[in-house]
């Protein structure tokens, strides 16, 4: 693609509703043409963000990505539809702009944004956007940001509440000085254990593309030392006032951070050697296939499932019975009397602090089954819905 000092008659025709603003006008969309955005994830926030890019006349639009589109996908992921299932996410995007905007140059990495790969990838585009699901790469993101000098568009979804924010700008402060400590880890669910409104992403998703094309153009008010919360139960926006923290340790007055770190270390979330001990997880933990014998031949074996009531009724474990995580602490006198007890959830994810909490309450015999659920069904029974 030419990123000349022109545009064609057909990129005036399909930009005329810009051309016509005086904020954007032949400037701006020249602006638009010669600019380029990375998209780090090609998910629910990313597609709307990648969509919008596109359709806006983005020059140049990188997506970094790896998964394959899932059918648990397509509730919010707009860029990907159900003849997509099974493809990788990039290929599927990578079609999908093409097919909103063929003047445009769309550029995939097909890898796993990591400390050894941040700064190449994000050293060659303009303006970062971060559409991630997870705090190690949040992190990874914001120092690269910060070391590059590079704008980073910030989005966040969970359940009905979405922020946003631009992050590492000169005069802003970045991701840390909001957040200088990652939560511990599993305090904060995902969306795939807490689930998400499939609209929120897009209201989101249309912020951080918004936020993008004002970086670019140099117009507006971006959201530089500003935290926007949307409540979409009550369709409430918030803003809170931020500052640049003088003590951050990427961006403040002397920074300890200068180069990239190991993120998931930062965030507690590596994974310790198992020794194999009386106390060992082998003794705190059993796979689908051994709790399918023990189910078969153990009347007596307790099931606890500690997900929650909308979980418990897409799909359960023949004979398991439900008591909530969160209510688990109020309800162990229901519990008095077992012994022989197998708890699971949607991964395994929360029986394991389930585990930790019973056995500290005098259950030593408790344990975790391996893989959860989702496990459960790849395994043993097929039959069920997986979510």
């Amino acid at each position: 693609m030419s990123l000349s000092g022109r545009l064609s008659n057909q990129e005036v025709a399909r930009y005329s509703r810009h051309l016509i603003m005086p904020e954007v006008g032949m400037e701006g969309q020249l602006k638009l043409k010669a600019s380029s955005v990375l998209c780090i994830g090609a998910g629910g926030l990313g597609s709307p963000v990648a969509m919008y890019l596109a359709a806006a006349g983005v020059g140049r639009i990188g997506i970094v990505d790896f998964d394959i589109v899932d059918y648990s996908n397509l509730q919010r992921q707009v860029i990907h539809g159900t003849p997509d299932v099974g493809r990788l996410k990039l290929d599927s995007a990578s079609d999908r702009l093409n097919a909103i905007n063929p003047e445009i140059h769309v550029e995939t990495h097909n890898e796993a944004l990591s400390s050894s790969n941040a700064l190449r990838l994000l050293g060659g585009y303009d303006v970062i956007v971060d559409g991630t699901d997870n705090f190690p790469t949040r992190y990874l993101v914001n120092d690269a940001c910060v070391l590059l000098g590079k704008p980073n568009v910030y989005g966040s979804i969970f359940r009905f509440e979405g922020q946003a924010s631009v992050f590492a700008t000169k005069d802003g402060p970045c991701y840390r000085c909001l957040y200088p400590e990652p939560p511990p880890p599993g305090l904060v669910p995902s969306c795939a254990e807490g689930g998400v409104l499939g609209i929120l992403p897009g209201v989101v998703g249309t912020i951080q593309a918004t936020e993008a094309v004002k970086l670019i153009i140099g117009v507006g008010e971006p959201l530089i030392n500003r935290f926007m919360i949307y409540d979409a139960l009550r369709m409430k926006f918030r803003e809170l006032k931020l500052r640049k923290d003088p003590e951050c340790p990427v961006c403040g007055d002397t920074p300890s951070v200068t180069e990239l770190i190991d993120y998931e270390l930062f965030c507690g979330m590596t994974v310790e050697p198992v020794v194999t001990t009386s106390s060992s997880a082998s003794d705190e933990e059993i796979s689908v296939e051994q709790l399918k014998l023990e189910l078969d031949g153990d009347d007596d074996l307790f099931l606890l499932d500690v997900r929650e009531p909308e979980e418990f009724q897409i799909c359960r474990i023949p004979g398991s019975t439900l008591i909530p995580l969160s209510e688990l602490p109020s309800r162990l006198v229901e519990l008095e009397g077992r012994s022989e007890m197998v708890v699971h959830c949607k991964s395994g994810v929360r029986s394991a602090k389930a585990v930790k909490l019973l056995r500290e309450a005098g259950f030593k015999k408790a344990k975790n089954l391996s893989g959860g659920i989702l496990r459960w069904i790849d395994v043993v029974d097929p039959s069920l819905p997986k979510y």
